[in-house]
């Protein structure tokens, strides 16, 4: 489900149960080429104790971009990480709007591999991850 922000109306806030919407909202944006970037504004939540947005937090949003993309490369099956490597390369500060991307670089009947990054406002590049994801052939379980 997705409701329009105000005042951007490019950017859609996403309603996710569960870790992510603790940290969220996180935003969807349709781009020109039909890809999808996800967003997060940073708040004071979202900062480690030297006032910089925290790589829990990037990570989180890596993870959940990369899912969002391979839940849809495998036909909406649910998929779960089995992998992701992350590289931190910049930093953050509360207020900013971070995005992330996420592309598919290969697909098999049980596994997707897919690359992502997070960038600032600014276009800066955060952090870049690599994931592995497991095509699941029924619901993953609820514990």
């Amino acid at each position: 489900m997705t409701k329009s922000l105000k005042g951007n109306e490019d950017w859609q806030a996403m309603t996710i149960d569960g870790f992510v919407g603790l940290i969220g909202p996180l935003l969807r944006r349709r781009e020109e080429d039909g890809s999808k970037r996800y967003a997060l504004r940073v708040g004071p939540a979202h900062l480690n104790h030297i006032g910089s947005l925290h790589g829990g937090v990037i990570t989180s949003l890596l993870d959940q971009t990369i899912a969002l993309e391979a839940w849809n490369a495998a036909g909406r099956k649910p998929t779960v990480t089995i992998q992701m490597d992350t590289r931190f390369l910049g930093a953050a500060r509360e207020g900013e709007l971070i995005t992330a991307r996420a592309k598919i670089r290969k697909a098999t009947r049980s596994m997707i591999f897919v690359d992502a990054d997070v960038t600032s406002q600014e276009d800066d590049l955060l952090a870049s991850a690599t994931a592995v994801m497991k095509i699941m052939q029924r619901e993953a379980p609820h514990g």
